[in-house]
């Protein structure tokens, strides 16, 4: 405040010579002192009680006596001003004093009306007291009179400038406000139509001041015409005061035509002189903008190839359905693409190269479409193509084979030389609310292609949908088959073939299915509980029952009768399978010697350590594994050498063909031929004529199995099959065909 108000030495001597005061009047104040001091506290009660009866003034501080601050503030210097020196340090009290004031909120009036009660006071108690002597009295009062001028004078500068710094200290944090919100500011005079905006406003529009806008017109002018009527009708009605303010995002455009998005706000409020001003400021957004449409378009698009995504593809298909809803509409198709065995590729070059070949892939299957037509992946190594307004339905064959052409020729990716092929289904594409359908039937489609043996296309038929809607039935009624005891065990007897006679050495115990009265086929559910893993439990439950039920049987003089037990990968592949079956054989007593599992080639040419592990562990515990089915999967004979295998089961379809045909012949000869080197039993299935088991009985087969002695049945109808091959005297020649029903 002191430099503000050039309060230094010289400028408080050129004060005094403004008033001419000189140190001469001091001095003669100075000599007066103490009667000066006896009238100061005269005047101090007499003031005191004066501003008493004004209220407002006595409530303007807690403190009391602070309205009266003039007389009191004299009380405590009244020596240096009437002694002296005015030099800095009295110059400081003054200031703070004064600023003390400013703080209180006491007003200049009030400051003002005491020196004006102190100054006519002391001028009646001078005159009173030198009566006599009126030019002493005179000459005190005028340099009293110069005295108070002089600190009256820097009171009035002290508030002019208190008031100064503190505008300036608003506008500079005003200034600083609108610097850091990088806004700018506009103002438009209502009844007037004139415009003012700042220079960040003109900024962001790259305009010079030449080219502000100078009425709301203007403004107008720079949005384009989509926006204009938007922006137009906010203002109108916050003018109107249907709206308690103006908020909207427009877009303005530069001077270069380049269109920024910016936010404007506004308010209305009314000046002194009654006119209306709509003030406000304007935000450039255009990174915002710019971030919710990269937003919008990564949630629409694969990041990796760019193509639409599964959400995009669903709007395709809405507008495409409504489109064939249409008179005159014309054809329509789905195409659900699937790449041949991609996870190889993943799992042996890495991911990082699968990335590489779905964009290679991506960009092979864009280039066979035409334009209107939509490709999007779905997912993983899936990608939907979705044809419109085709001439002819068969059009959308036509593309599928021509994209299975283009994506059978090799790539090259991280310079390996890789071929690829796809699996499509083809589906058309149905009226309004059947979007869905489309790529439901397209996918059912698919299915059926991949199952097809792989690079292949398949059309969507209503037979599709029966197959689906019948599996889905199935699976849900299997869901509760165990528990509902729909589940049945039937056992085919596996019997030894001598010269003299016939023994059931075995029986192999066959899940079936009572569904009301009918008996459903296993090839018809067996694969559905493989799939949906519930082979899992059912399974074990199948080698617990057969396992109690083989036991009732050595009770009652089948001493030695083993049983078969199918297992499913699945089943093998849990972990702590060989547990589950000891857990079995502990809670039935069935003992282990007695129990053979019966395994696929298919199972084996998994490989996996866990699988050789486990066998080898049921091994160890005395059950006995067999391989069924042989001669019909791809297995190497090396498997027959690296798992712990003891039966070898003959598939029914050499034996069957093999009187008539010479190279079956050889086939299963062979077989049986290594099943002996192998020191493995061999057991032949599927026997039902006399030719077939004399051609086994010539190979030296000794076990047998299949009709010729007896279908699955139930324990009650198989037991006395069992009992009536315990007779010594048992021909087989001529029971058997008695027996086949």
């Amino acid at each position: 405040m002191q430099t503000h108000l050039g309060l230094n030495p010289a400028g408080i001597r050129q004060r005094m010579q403004i008033l001419a005061l000189e140190d001469e009047h001091l001095a003669h104040l100075t000599g007066h002192a103490a009667v000066i001091e006896e009238l100061h506290l005269a005047c101090v009660e007499a003031l005191h009680q004066h501003l008493r009866q004004f209220s407002e003034l006595t409530s303007q501080s807690e403190y009391p006596g602070l309205f009266t601050p003039l007389p009191y503030q004299r009380l405590r210097y009244c020596r240096q001003l009437l002694r002296g020196p005015y030099d800095m340090q009295h110059i400081r009290l003054r200031v703070l004093s004064n600023l003390g004031h400013e703080r209180d909120q006491l007003e200049s009036k009030t400051c003002l009306a005491a020196y004006h009660f102190y100054l006519q006071y002391m001028h009646a108690a001078l005159s009173d007291h030198w009566a006599a002597r009126p030019d002493i009295a005179q000459r005190l009062y005028g340099c009293l009179l110069k005295a108070v001028f002089f600190d009256m004078s820097l009171a009035v500068d002290i508030h002019a400038a208190a008031g100064q710094m503190a505008l300036e200290d608003s506008e500079a944090r005003y200034v600083r406000a609108v610097l850091g919100a990088n806004d700018g500011l506009w103002e438009w005079q209502v009844d007037d139509d004139r415009m003012q905006v700042s220079e960040r406003w003109l900024c962001m529009l790259e305009l010079g001041i030449a080219a502000a806008p100078c009425s709301f017109g203007d403004w107008l002018a720079l949005m384009p015409l989509s926006h204009r009527d938007a922006f137009n009708t906010a203002v109108q009605r916050h003018l109107s005061g249907a709206e308690p303010h103006v908020h909207l995002e427009c877009q303005l455009r530069k001077r270069n035509g380049e269109l920024v998005w910016v936010l404007i706000r506004g308010l209305l409020c009314v000046d002194a002189h009654g006119q209306r001003l709509l003030a406000g400021s304007q935000t450039d957004i255009s990174q915002r903008k710019a971030a919710e449409r990269e937003l919008v378009h990564s949630s629409l698009h694969d990041p990796l190839t760019g193509l639409p995504n599964r959400q995009s593809m669903n709007e395709l298909l809405l507008q495409a359905s409504q489109r064939q809803s249409r008179p005159g509409a014309r054809h329509a198709a789905v195409l659900f693409i699937d790449l041949d065995r991609f996870k190889l590729i993943n799992d042996s070059l890495g991911h990082h190269t699968g990335d590489l070949v779905l964009i290679q892939v991506a960009n092979r299957i864009e280039r066979c479409l035409r334009p209107g037509d939509h490709l999007c992946r779905f997912g993983g190594d899936e990608f939907v193509v979705l044809l419109d307004d085709m001439a002819a339905a068969s059009d959308a064959e036509m593309v599928a084979k021509h994209i299975m052409n283009a994506l059978h020729q090799p790539i090259m990716v991280s310079n390996r030389r890789l071929t690829l092929s796809a699996s499509i289904g083809v589906a058309g594409l149905k009226g309004h609310d059947r979007e869905q359908d489309a790529l439901r039937e397209a996918d059912l489609a698919l299915d059926l292609a991949k199952a097809s043996g792989k690079a292949q296309m398949a059309l969507y038929s209503d037979a599709l949908q029966r197959d689906a809607h019948h599996r889905l039935e199935m699976e849900n009624a299997l869901t509760d088959a165990l528990s509902r005891d729909q589940f049945e065990i039937h056992y085919q007897p596996i019997v030894e073939v001598a010269a003299s006679r016939s023994r059931v050495v075995g029986v192999e115990a066959l899940l079936r299915w009572r569904r009301g009265d009918r008996l459903v086929p296993p090839d018809e559910f067996i694969s559905v509980l493989e799939e949906t893993g519930a082979i899992v439990e059912v399974g074990e439950w199948v080698l617990r029952e057969a396992c109690r039920q083989v036991l009732l049987w050595h009770a009652n003089g089948h001493k030695k009768l083993r049983c078969s037990v199918n297992l499913s990968s699945r089943q093998l592949q849990e972990s702590g399978f060989a547990d589950v079956v000891a857990r079995v054989l502990a809670e039935t007593g069935f003992p282990a010697t007695s129990l053979v599992l019966e395994i696929t080639e298919s199972l084996l040419m998994q490989d996996g350590p866990e699988t050789l592990a486990t066998l080898r562990e049921l091994e160890n515990s005395g059950v006995r594994i067999a391989l069924d089915d042989f001669g019909t999967g791809f297995s190497s004979l090396g498997y027959l050498h690296r798992y712990p295998l003891h039966i070898i089961k003959v598939d029914k379809s050499f034996i069957t063909k093999a009187a008539g045909d010479e190279r079956l012949k050889a086939i299963s000869r062979a077989i049986i031929g290594l099943g002996r080197g192998l020191r493995m039993d061999i057991i032949a299935e599927g026997i039902e004529t006399p030719e077939q088991m004399e051609f086994l009985h010539t190979e030296g087969c000794q076990f047998v199995q299949g009709y010729w002695f007896g279908r699955p049945q139930p324990a009650g109808l198989i037991k006395p099959l069992l009992d009536s091959m315990l007779d010594p005297d048992f021909d087989h020649h001529s029971a058997a065909p008695a027996l086949l029903h």
